[in-house]
């Protein structure tokens, strides 16, 4: 799985006008927590070559990046989880999972 880095708040607009070719993935993760450290291992072990076709991915590290963090939460109106993942369409939150929910096949059900 090929993440792309999230990590200056600049670059949330040009995500919105991403997301209006093809939806956005965002994974908010904290590298001192386990559970994120799982979500994370799930998706990418799940992740096929193919679904970059469907949802194109970004890593947040929340820890070096907690005003990004803070900023997607105001901006797409979700509380602030960690782990988390945002599906991100037409510039608006479209779906959102936090912890032990975040489950790949239901990601993937959310963009077809």
């Amino acid at each position: 799985m090929k993440w792309n880095e999230l990590s200056d708040v600049q670059q949330l607009p040009l995500i919105d006008m991403e997301s209006e070719q093809q939806p956005v993935l965002i994974l908010k993760h904290s590298t001192r927590c386990n559970i994120s450290a799982a979500a994370l291992s799930r998706l990418e072990r799940n992740w096929k070559d193919e679904d970059n076709k469907e949802l194109k991915p970004y890593f947040l590290d929340l820890l070096q990046h907690r005003d990004v963090s803070n900023t997607i939460a105001d901006l797409y109106a979700v509380e602030h989880q960690s782990p988390q993942v945002l599906v991100i369409k037409n510039g608006s939150c479209v779906y959102s999972a936090t912890h032990t929910a975040i489950n790949y096949t239901e990601l993937m059900e959310q963009v077809k």
